[in-house]
């Protein structure tokens, strides 16, 4: 599939008439846009617990059976990283391969696991600056 523009938005996914997302190209950088505007979602809640989950994930190094001869990779295990982050992750274990349509196999969208890795790193600095003030106060007592 082609598509051609000078630049702006390439090509818009919509699922029953509400947008999802776009391919967005200009000046030779492409962005895959996923729709996050706030009046496309309900029930907004805020993360917790997400050091523990985090914590949870196992980050692995790997080759591709396919091309044992590149460069190692860096990722997840799919069906490990779908009991963490089941947003993440199409398709299910041992789903049976289609070997004509190569379906079946999991994927991961490593983009969706990015809001956990925010979110912990917000609770993570948020016991360092309490450490930093208990630690402060102690020193000016």
């Amino acid at each position: 599939m082609g598509i051609r523009s000078d630049s702006g938005s390439m090509i818009y996914f919509y699922i029953g008439g509400t947008y999802q997302g776009h391919i967005y190209s200009s000046g030779g950088a492409t962005t895959y846009g996923q729709g996050s505007d706030y009046r496309l979602k309900d029930n907004v809640v805020e993360m917790s617990g997400s050091i523990d989950n985090l914590k949870k994930l196992r980050p692995v190094t790997f080759n591709f059976k396919a091309d044992e001869d590149s460069l190692p990779q860096q990722g997840f295990i799919a069906h490990e990283a779908q009991e963490v982050v089941p947003g993440a992750v199409t398709g299910q274990k041992d789903d049976p391969i289609d070997e004509e349509k190569q379906i079946g196999y999991q994927s991961m969208d490593y983009g969706k696991v990015t809001p956990l890795l925010t979110s912990a790193l917000q609770e993570a600095i948020a016991r360092i600056e309490t450490l930093e003030a208990e630690v402060k106060a102690l020193k000016e007592a």
